[in-house]
């Protein structure tokens, strides 16, 4: 196992969910935690909760990854304590809307590309070449389940982590030769905001998604990111594809009565 102890861990929406978690199962192994969301303030709040769960040191920063020119200048300009970045979890992501394709808002569209696609790429631009330098680093990309199998009403979406899943196939191929290792860790249902994002706020029809289901929480996946980035440096797990039981991919569930 590898030594995360001081490790700086570069987390992008780290505000709630799934990077939330993985903050804290980060913290818990020792590593400095350099945080960013577009929600500043729900960072700074929970701040002492990192520290409480054992992070040598946190710095948040807000950051909206769909900005490519805020990408570039807010990470170059990183305190240099800061700017050595060991591992690097690109996290933020979203779906927006539930609808066929000929019938769907493409303000949707824009946003699930701009921020799982594109945010992505962005961030990835930004940190890598300085992990080549360095002779050391990891990404792990969130996918999804999604990018395996196309389900109704969500091509779009389903369409983003299929690029995910390409980008980090390409990207590991492009980084041999090099030490520095890639990952994509792949989730089906998870109880997260995910479904309250995707329908706008509307709270009843998101608690649907997970009834009568056990889902994956939050922190299973964070502990996936934790498990893979802890492999000896030799070691490079290329994908984690992880359901809760109750689901077997992307359209097939078993909901108890």
């Amino acid at each position: 196992m590898k030594n995360l102890a001081g490790k700086i861990v570069l987390i992008t929406g780290a505000s709630s969910g799934i990077g939330e978690a993985t903050a804290k199962a980060f913290a818990a192994a020792g590593a400095r935690l350099l945080l960013c969301a577009r929600r500043l303030d729900k960072l700074a709040a929970l701040h002492p909760v990192f520290i409480e769960a054992g992070a040598a040191a946190v710095h948040e920063f807000a950051l909206d990854v769909t900005d490519r020119k805020a990408v570039e200048s807010t990470l170059a300009a990183l305190p240099t304590e800061w700017s050595e970045i060991d591992v690097l979890v690109n996290n933020a992501g979203l779906s927006r809307g539930f609808g066929k394709v000929y019938e769907d808002d493409p303000d949707n569209w824009e946003e699930m590309i701009d921020t799982n696609v594109k945010g992505l790429l962005y961030v990835t631009r930004a940190v890598v070449p300085g992990m080549v330098e360095r002779q050391r680093g990891h990404v792990i990309n969130m996918g999804s389940t999604a990018g395996y199998m196309t389900y109704a009403n969500g091509a779009v979406y389903c369409a983003s982590k299929a690029a995910e899943k390409a980008i980090s196939e390409g990207l590991k191929i492009d980084l041999m030769g090099t030490p520095v290792r890639v990952t994509s860790v792949d989730p089906g249902m998870v109880e997260t905001d995910f479904s309250k994002v995707r329908f706008r706020g509307d709270e009843e029809r998101a608690a649907k998604v997970y009834q009568n289901i056990t889902p994956l929480q939050p922190e299973d996946i964070a502990d996936a990111i934790v498990w893979a980035a802890s492999r000896p440096s030799h070691v490079n797990i290329h994908n984690i594809v992880l359901t809760t039981i109750d689901q077997a991919n992307s359209t097939v569930f078993h909901r108890h009565s």
